[in-house]
């Protein structure tokens, strides 16, 4: 078992750096905000997909998902850049209130889905759970995102966006917090090889009121998480409809 783990342990950290090389040569692609997109005459027959990336990061993270979210024609994805000055995630879940608003307008669509990547997933909870947002948000899925906190890297407590993901921040006890009757369905995913997960299981969503599903992903590390053909195939199924209501917190897994 030791031996296995340590198999796919180190599978896993090659794929990271691999997907890190890919990602550095894409990350100047990103910089700039995407300019907003009319929606087509005909529309979509799903609900328009809002793509939020991680800490210091830009929607370049989002590629392949993109394109695959977006095959067919069903639905409109975009991604939104957050500034890389932001200093808390509650401002940026404001703004992103803003942007579904005008997404909702400009698409004549009256819900959205919000898929978010690390800390992108806790500003997309925060508008959820905090801003009147499951009003607005269909599914909510999150790759990678440390709900419960993280403590990897103690060294970069000096930028607060850091200090509002450790464990019992005011942020993370906001969303801790009761949310009853909160309308939109949670998807989390996490991995036993999540590297900037401390403790592996903070990305997963453990909240009474909230209609949770928490997929486990095996043999892939934290960068990878939003670009494997496996997580995103999974991200597809998630966002293609809603399954039955759960009386409570589920789980599955993604091999």
């Amino acid at each position: 078992m030791g031996m296995s783990l340590s198999g796919a342990a180190l599978r896993a950290g090659v794929l990271e750096a691999f997907v890190l090389g890919g990602h550095l040569l894409l990350y100047p692609t990103g910089v700039l905000q995407e300019p907003e997109r009319p929606a087509t005459a005909a529309g979509h027959a799903r609900p328009p997909v809002v793509l939020l990336h991680g800490f210091t990061d830009n929607r370049s993270v989002f590629v392949l998902l993109r394109r695959a979210l977006g095959a067919g024609g069903l639905r409109q994805v975009e991604a939104y850049n957050y500034s890389p000055f932001t200093r808390d995630l509650r401002v940026t879940a404001r703004h992103l209130a803003r942007r579904v608003e005008e997404l909702c307008e400009r698409t004549g669509q009256d819900r959205v889905d919000l898929v978010g990547h690390s800390l992108g997933g806790l500003v997309g909870r925060y508008y959820v759970q905090r801003l009147g947002g499951d009003a607005r948000v269909r599914t909510l899925v999150t790759l990678g995102t440390p709900h419960s906190g993280t403590r990897v890297a103690p060294f970069m407590d000096a930028h607060p966006l850091v200090r509002q993901m450790r464990p019992g921040s005011e942020v993370l006890k906001e969303l801790h917090a009761p949310a009853p009757g909160c309308r939109t369905r949670c998807v989390a995913f996490w991995s036993e090889f999540d590297e900037l997960m401390d403790p592996t299981g903070t990305a997963r969503i453990d909240h009474p009121d909230l209609l949770v599903e928490n997929v486990q992903v095996t043999g892939i590390g934290h960068l990878a998480l939003p670009v494997h053909p496996a997580v995103i195939a999974a991200v597809r199924r998630a966002l293609d409809g809603p399954r039955p209501a759960l009386p409570h917190p589920g789980a599955s897994s993604v091999a």
